[in-house]
């Protein structure tokens, strides 16, 4: 093993359901925002226009409803942006850029919305 070697970043896995039922299951590392997994990764339906800034709403997603207890509480400001989502706001609707990852998160689904835009 190299002195200079990086040590290995812990993750949790997140499956990420698109409109049209394509899954992708992403080792997302801890601390990042559920929207930066899948930017990083490539998955379709999340746009993430403002990069993370809870200021457009275009990494709206729906979370599966057994782990929305497991979250943590929605603030006023992804509230508010939640009500200017293209595709209609649910129970279960949510802000991906908000959500950061931690090892509670370990197999977490979101599913993304019909549009973002």
């Amino acid at each position: 093993m190299s002195l200079f070697s990086k040590k290995p970043q812990e993750t949790a896995s997140v499956t990420y359901i698109s409109n049209s039922g394509d899954t992708r299951q992403i080792d997302v590392p801890l601390e990042d925002s559920v929207m930066e997994g899948a930017i990083k990764n490539g998955v379709d339906g999340i746009v993430a226009e403002c990069g993370g800034a809870c200021q457009c709403g275009t990494c709206h997603v729906y979370v599966d409803p057994a782990w929305l207890d497991k979250l943590p509480p929605i603030e006023d400001d992804e509230n508010a942006m939640l009500d200017t989502t293209a595709s209609p706001r649910k129970s279960n609707s949510r802000l991906s850029c908000q959500l950061r990852v931690t090892k509670a998160f370990d197999g977490l689904i979101v599913n993304t919305p019909p549009t973002q835009l």
